[in-house]
C-alpha cells in the first residue's frame, strides 16, 4: 500500500505543477504504476474463494460493459491525442482498473463485508476519476469535469485509507482471538 501512496503522489505532484507533455505522460506512468501495485495488494490478500454461477454471470455482465465502454474512450482517444505514448499509457492504466475494479467486485460479492464494500467504492472511484480526467482534458473541457475527477480521486483515497484500516482492525481481532485461544489451550493442558 505505501508503494501505491507514493506513485500516486508523484502522479499527482506531477500532474498539478508540470504542464508540459513529458511530464503529463511521466504522470500517467505513476499512476500506472500505482494502479499495478493497488492491484498487487489487492491479489495478495484475496483468499481463494468459490463463485457461484450467478455472481459469476453478474461479474462477467459488469466486467464486459465496462470494458465496451472503456474501449469505446479507447477509439475516441485514439483520433484526440497524438502522442502515442500518451494513448498506450491510458491503455495499460484502463486494463489495470479493470483487473482492480473486477477483483474488487469478485470480493464484494462473495464476502459482502465494510472492508469490500470500501475496496470496491476505492477503485470505482479511481475508474470515474481516470475517465473524467481524460474526457475533460481530450475530448470536452468543462470545469466541473475537472473538479469532479480531483474530487473522486480524493474520495478513492479516503475510502482507501478506510478500507485499510478496517482491514488491519479485523487482522488485530483475528491476531487477539487466535492468542486468546493459544493461550487457553496452554491453561487448559
Amino acid at each position: 500500500m505505501i508503494t501505491f501512496l507514493v506513485f500516486s503522489f508523484l502522479g499527482d505532484f506531477s500532474s498539478v505543477f508540470f504542464s508540459d507533455p513529458f511530464m503529463v505522460s511521466l504522470s500517467s506512468l505513476f499512476y500506472c504504476i500505482s494502479y499495478f501495485t493497488l492491484g498487487y495488494a489487492a491479489v495478495s490478500r484475496i483468499r481463494i474463494f468459490n463463485i457461484d454461477k450467478v455472481v459469476g454471470i453478474c461479474l462477467l455482465l459488469v466486467i464486459s460493459i465496462n470494458a465496451y465502454l472503456m474501449y469505446q474512450l479507447f477509439t475516441v482517444l485514439q483520433i484526440q491525442i497524438s502522442d502515442t505514448t500518451e494513448v498506450a499509457l491510458f491503455a495499460v492504466k484502463s486494463i489495470a482498473l479493470m483487473a482492480l475494479v473486477f477483483m474488487a467486485f469478485a470480493t464484494y460479492l462473495n464476502k459482502d463485508t465494510k472492508a469490500s464494500i470500501l475496496f470496491l467504492t476505492t477503485a470505482l472511484c479511481f475508474v470515474f476519476s481516470d475517465v473524467l480526467y481524460y474526457i475533460s482534458n481530450y475530448y470536452v473541457y468543462h470545469d466541473m469535469f475537472v473538479v469532479l475527477d480531483r474530487l473522486l480521486h480524493v474520495l478513492g483515497l479516503f475510502f482507501l485509507f478506510g478500507y485499510i484500516i478496517e482491514y488491519n482492525r479485523k487482522r488485530k481481532k483475528r491476531l487477539v482471538l487466535s492468542k486468546v485461544s493459544t493461550t487457553a489451550e496452554t491453561i487448559g493442558v
